[in-house]
């Protein structure tokens, strides 16, 4: 039974700071670092030794290849299940129709006078590690949904790192290697957790190269791993934990409701799911809900530890507009919308990763192939950062062009700003080009 906040008393009055309110993981990673630092550092310093023995570490398998070889990509691709080679052909094909559209124009061209031009250019980064979780699910989409935006953005070089499995000879999980050979990436790695950050932030010798950017979803480690490396390379994000929130009225179906807040419960014992409602008829019917479903699931042991966590339950609320109050407070990385007017309530939402509107929009649904992202921002970093997409992998470069004329035009400006700012030499950089100026 998921444990019920009553906010209803809070409608009135000031409005108050929801978000401490509302559950949520506690995510420390500052602390995970003190453990992460020496892996990081090791890997730097003994490259493919350090590797193999934290592989045998915390993998229990000593890979024989850290890089897999092409032909067992190929193998990987030639045995998948027909069904599942399908789901992951249309699932690549959707994510790669909204990359294309999200990736928009790359120049911008602005005269600024006659003779003075400024061309913003988008230019991809050059070599990106994608890191593919492979711990209690094998994430083959986050394949999908690390590798397709950075090919649509021009990234030439695209490296995937993901967990040795013990039960597969020491590779990734097969459906890894095999979206992987459908997405023509060729360079993967059987080296997961703070070890595979550290391999691609720093390279190995005779292994790997080092990259300019880390991106994709892990645990605390691999998170505390990439604050680390962060200003040696970019990262996308700091990940925490999964979450879900959904806000909903008494028009909601409580078997759907239930289902999405199991969905996410599944990935981690430390997962969020809130439902936010103004119908205490919907909580009876979601409660009573959840304990039959979980019941007949697979994970029923880590989906209740975590729907019985301190970062998940029910919020009441006295109406709608409150709910809306406390969704935008919490900026959960998914949110689900199951009201009558779900579309126009989805347009007043301020924060979120991603929004999901009306009960034939789920939350798996965009995990798979809605053709959406499903790197997004946690823990209330919605408020200010956005999910993964082909901008993620781009970078905004000025190219300034000035000729003689133009740059007279403003000599006075410049060489005024640089007096004001004590940086004489700045001025002079123009002054010198005309000769003296009185």
């Amino acid at each position: 039974m998921l444990t019920v906040t009553d906010l209803t008393d809070r409608a009135a009055g000031p409005r108050p700071d929801y978000r401490s309110l509302v559950p949520r993981a506690e995510f420390d990673v500052e602390a995970a670092t003190a453990t992460v630092r020496p892996i990081v550092d090791s890997v730097a310093e003994r490259g493919a030794e350090a590797i193999l023995e934290y592989a045998e570490k915390f993998d229990h398998v000593r890979p024989e290849h850290l890089r897999v070889p092409v032909e067992l990509l190929a193998a990987a691709e030639a045995d998948l299940d027909p069904d599942l080679r399908a789901a992951f052909t249309e699932a690549i094909a959707r994510r790669r129709l909204v990359a294309e559209a999200e990736l928009g124009e790359t120049e911008h061209r602005v005269d600024v006078a006659t003779g003075a031009r400024v061309t913003q250019q988008m230019m991809p980064v050059s070599r990106v590690g994608l890191y593919v979780p492979g711990g209690l699910a094998p994430l083959s989409s986050s394949v999908i949904m690390n590798v397709v935006p950075a090919q649509v953005a021009g990234v030439g070089s695209i490296v995937v790192a993901s967990p040795p499995q013990k039960e597969f000879g020491g590779l990734p999980h097969p459906a890894v290697l095999a979206v992987c050979q459908l997405l023509g990436v060729d360079e993967v790695y059987a080296v997961g957790g703070a070890q595979a950050v550290a391999m691609l932030a720093h390279g190995v010798p005779d292994l790997c190269e080092r990259v300019d950017m880390i991106t994709g979803p892990g645990n605390i480690w691999v998170t505390a791993a990439k604050r680390l490396v962060r200003g040696l390379v970019g990262i996308d994000s700091e990940a925490g934990p999964t979450e879900i929130a959904i806000l909903a009225d008494e028009t909601a179906i409580a078997e759907h409701v239930a289902a999405d807040l199991i969905s996410q419960a599944e990935h981690d014992p430390m997962a969020s799911a809130v439902l936010v409602t103004d119908s205490p008829a919907l909580i009876d019917g979601v409660q009573q809900a959840v304990v039959r479903q979980v019941a007949s699931t697979r994970h029923a042991e880590r989906i209740t530890s975590a729907l019985n966590g301190p970062q998940s339950g029910i919020v009441l609320v006295a109406d709608l507009e409150q709910g809306l109050d406390v969704v935008n407070a919490y900026a959960a990385e998914h949110l689900e919308i199951h009201t009558a007017d779900a579309e126009r309530m989805a347009s007043r939402v301020i924060n979120a990763g991603a929004i999901f509107v009306g009960t034939w929009s789920p939350v798996s649904l965009g995990d798979y192939c809605a053709g959406s992202t499903h790197v997004l921002p946690t823990a209330g970093c919605a408020c200010h950062s956005s999910g993964l997409n082909v901008k993620s992998f781009l970078r905004a470069v000025h190219v300034v062009n000035y000729n003689r004329e133009a740059l007279a035009a403003v000599a006075r400006h410049v060489e005024v700003f640089a007096d004001a700012e004590d940086l004489p030499a700045h001025g002079n950089a123009v002054t010198v080009r005309f000769g003296s100026r009185s």
